[in-house]
């Protein structure tokens, strides 16, 4: 792969004066000469061990100049010693394993880091990975455009009907980058014709010149505004921090040319500035300390362009053990570059939709056409004129004319796979708490189980999955009731735009002790005098018992139904048979199956529960207290083992 200007100047670029003690190798490898580092550090091997760092300097210098086999071979080394090796160096392993052995061997290593990777990382690489194994045709015809140059061109932005883009050629007063070998940055704009192409470009004017690094512009319309980054200066002469070091801003020009520093401090750097006017935010990229791994992707809040907040981390769906870059927000999804390990090359363009409270879905690899064996990043869309949608991004791949080239593209659908995701909660409907690790289940038209996943000790979910035209979902734990509903098309949509909790019960929750009999929960009904007529009221009861069967379909019940002493024993056996084979008919009309009732009786005044025994006067309210009706759970206890 070569060494093109991305890597060597966005992620990793500053320069430094100071001279810390380190050997000759180590000069090298942080001046970016990594080749040249590789045979010095050979040289000081045979004279002494090189210690730890300098171990992964070199795993490192070989990752950069495309020795995936010798840079697979010194990280696993390391890693067999210190398993406690970061993640950003675990991460080049697995992508040097992945060029070199194929994905299959990801697995079994990244068992061993599980505990340490955040949950997102994990869940993003088994959805990547399935994706990733039966790509559709992309349907995306991309152009390498003519104003390329052999030189590294890169990170476009719309300005108006042209593009605005970074290139490494001398045209001005631009100094060679020793690290690149390349001029120092500059901005560029170009005409952007019919067909997508730019062919003629020419310096961008509009900016305060200067001999260094000028890179990564974004319009903002909405402002009438240029955000780019720049390096510290003071006129002609790089400004340092107290160890050497020069760092790269952000800055602002507005339609007037006034410029001023929105993100600048000498010891970090920032890169890839992107403005969303709706809400305000500018994100960006960095390398900061309290990071996931390489660079992330942060935002501020502004008012105008003026900073009003501290930098705000994506979190751990978005940023990654790798580098996260360029940051694009087209129609409320997130597109953006990683070199995560679980991608096609080394940066892949990923979108991942943007949901209520700063919340994203999974990345999404937008696949072969945008993505390929080698970097692609830098991405940006909009809408073609007549139909479907238009953009470029930048791709050091194969054929190319230079280090890194910026291609356009057309498509004539959405990018990335449509998803499907909902989060919620599962909840008791008797207590309102959550269920913890309740099972959620999605399922296709055909009952095919689509995702399993259980929700947390809170009885929070949340799960994603590949975009279907039916989905059916299902909740359910031990113990308690299952949910289950089919959701088609439009309702699907509608269902990702909020929360979605979901109500299950525990039976212990529908039953309670009667008799010595476990029963359902019922409000004690009557029947009119000397009836069998199922009433309003006691429809409203017999409805619960539909609803749990509904709920528990292995329910086998019992319909006992009593009468008081009052009248001949004949009389009431005969009027409480009638009562629950009324019951009986109400529930199967309703659906119960037979299955479940598997007995209605009528007991009459065979069991009175106090002293209104025949011939004893009571009044009517102890007879009836004898008249009323139990729906048994015969299989309770056996249910519970299920």
């Amino acid at each position: 792969m070569k060494l093109r200007a991305l890597l060597v100047f966005l992620l990793l670029a500053t320069i430094t004066t100071a001279q810390d003690k380190r050997s000759k190798a180590d000069d090298l490898f942080f001046s970016y000469s990594y080749k040249a580092a590789i045979k010095q550090y050979q040289v000081e091997m045979r004279r002494n061990k090189l210690n730890k760092q300098q171990y992964l300097n070199l795993a490192d210098a070989y990752f950069k100049t495309g020795d995936y086999k010798r840079s697979g071979e010194l990280y696993m080394d390391i890693f067999k010693k210190d398993t406690t090796m970061s993640n950003s160096y675990f991460n080049k392993m697995l992508q040097s394993m992945s060029k070199t052995e194929g994905r299959e061997r990801i697995s079994t290593f990244l068992e061993t880091r599980k505990k340490s990777f955040p949950e997102e990382i994990l869940e993003n690489y088994d959805f990547n990975r399935e994706l990733l194994k039966a790509q559709p045709e992309s349907g995306i015809e991309v152009l390498n455009i003519q104003t390329n140059s052999p030189q590294a061109d890169f990170s476009p932005t719309f300005y108006d009907d042209r593009i605005l883009f970074t290139s490494a050629r001398n045209e001005n007063i631009k100094e060679k980058y020793a690290p690149s070998g390349e001029s120092y940055m500059d901005i560029m704009i170009g005409r952007i014709e019919k067909d997508g192409d730019v062919l003629v470009s020419h310096s961008f004017d509009k900016i305060p010149e200067t001999i260094f690094h000028e890179a990564t512009p974004y319009y903002a319309k909405e402002l009438k505004s240029i955000f780019y980054i720049l390096s510290n200066a003071n006129g002609d002469a790089l400004s340092f921090d107290e160890n050497g070091k020069n760092a790269l801003s952000i800055g602002m020009v507005d339609q007037n040319g006034a410029f001023r520093f929105l993100l600048r401090d000498l010891s970090k750097s920032f890169y890839y500035p992107f403005f969303e006017s709706t809400t305000g935010k500018l994100y960006f990229a960095a390398n900061f300390p309290e990071g996931y791994g390489g660079t992330d992707i942060y935002f501020v809040y502004t008012n105008n362009g003026q900073i009003m907040s501290s930098p705000i981390n994506l979190g751990p769906r978005i940023n990654t053990a790798g580098n996260e870059i360029a940051p694009y927000i087209y129609d409320n999804s997130l597109y953006f570059s990683s070199d995560i390990f679980y991608g096609m090359g080394g940066m892949d363009v990923y979108k991942s939709n943007i949901r209520g409270n700063e919340e994203f879905s999974i990345p999404v690899n937008l696949g072969s056409g945008i993505n390929s064996a080698s970097d692609d990043f830098g991405l940006i869309i909009r809408e073609k004129a007549s139909q479907g949608l238009m953009g470029y991004f930048a791709s050091n791949r194969a054929g190319g004319k230079g280090n890194d080239d910026i291609y356009s593209f057309t498509s004539s659908a959405s990018l990335g796979l449509k998803t499907f995701a909902i989060k919620g909660k599962v909840f008791n409907l008797a207590t309102n708490q959550g269920v913890e690790k309740a099972q959620v289940r999605l399922l296709d038209k055909d009952g095919s189980l689509i995702k399993e996943i259980y929700a947390n000790a809170d009885g929070n979910y949340a799960v994603e999955v590949p975009f279907q035209k039916i989905i059916r979902v299902e909740a359910s734990n031990d113990r308690h009731s299952t949910y289950a509903v089919t959701f088609r098309d439009k309702e699907l949509d509608s269902l990702q735009q909020d929360v979605f909790d979901i109500g299950i019960i525990a039976l212990e929750d529908m039953v309670e002790e009667k008799e010595n009999q476990t029963v359902l929960k019922l409000k004690k009904f009557y029947f009119g005098k000397g009836r069998s007529t199922i009433t309003p009221e006691i429809a409203m009861e017999l409805n619960k018992v539909v609803d749990a069967v509904t709920k528990f379909p292995k329910l086998q019940l019992r319909i006992a139904t009593y009468t008081d002493s009052r009248g001949s024993n004949s009389y009431n056996l005969r009027l409480s048979q009638d009562r629950s084979d009324a019951i009986k008919k109400y529930l199967l009309e309703k659906g119960v199956s037979n299955e479940n009732i598997l007995f209605s009786v009528g007991f009459g005044e065979e069991k009175i529960t106090n002293n209104c025994t025949n011939g004893v006067f009571c009044l009517d309210m102890l007879h009836q207290q004898n008249e009323r009706t139990l729906i048994v759970v015969l299989n309770y206890n056996t249910m519970l083992k299920e």
